[in-house]
């Protein structure tokens, strides 16, 4: 086989087909939705799927407030920060945060999913979660996708 007809493309920044899409997430279970947001995000999804470039799509989760868990995890799941000072370790549930605002439970779903660098960082820039199911990216004309 001619090597010369054949090339390895890899996608940059400037090359990427970025897309925008909608995702509902009414019914769906936390960790399953946020695997697949995940994904999307990465552009593991896609032909042209680059390891080191943000190739991903932009992602748009609607419906944040009726999301899933399976199992009691409610309750006995726990979110575990630390303030920085001393007996500074503070705990939440699942169920205190949706109190606060349910898209922390999906942003923090999806981040804890992407890699931990600088590239992660930017692709969790792609992602917006809302409550509701309006958002205000209509001129961007997201297609609508089910997982």
């Amino acid at each position: 086989m001619d090597t010369l007809s054949y090339k390895t493309v890899s996608a940059n920044a400037a090359t990427a087909d970025k897309q925008w899409v909608v995702v509902d997430a009414q019914a769906a279970v936390l960790g399953r939705l946020a695997s697949e947001v995940a994904k999307i995000l990465r552009g593991k999804t896609k032909p042209s799927f680059t390891p080191h470039a943000d190739c991903g799509d932009n992602v748009i989760v609607i419906n944040s407030d009726k999301i899933r868990l399976t199992g009691d995890k409610w309750d006995s799941k726990v979110y575990v920060r630390h303030t920085g000072y001393p007996g500074g370790q503070r705990i939440s549930t699942p169920r205190l945060l949706k109190e606060k605002s349910s898209t922390i439970l999906i942003e923090k779903a999806v981040r804890g999913m992407l890699p931990k660098n600088r590239l992660g960082r930017k692709l969790y820039g792609n992602l917006y979660v809302y409550e509701g199911s309006e958002h205000p990216h209509a001129a961007q004309q997201p297609k609508a996708i089910t997982l």
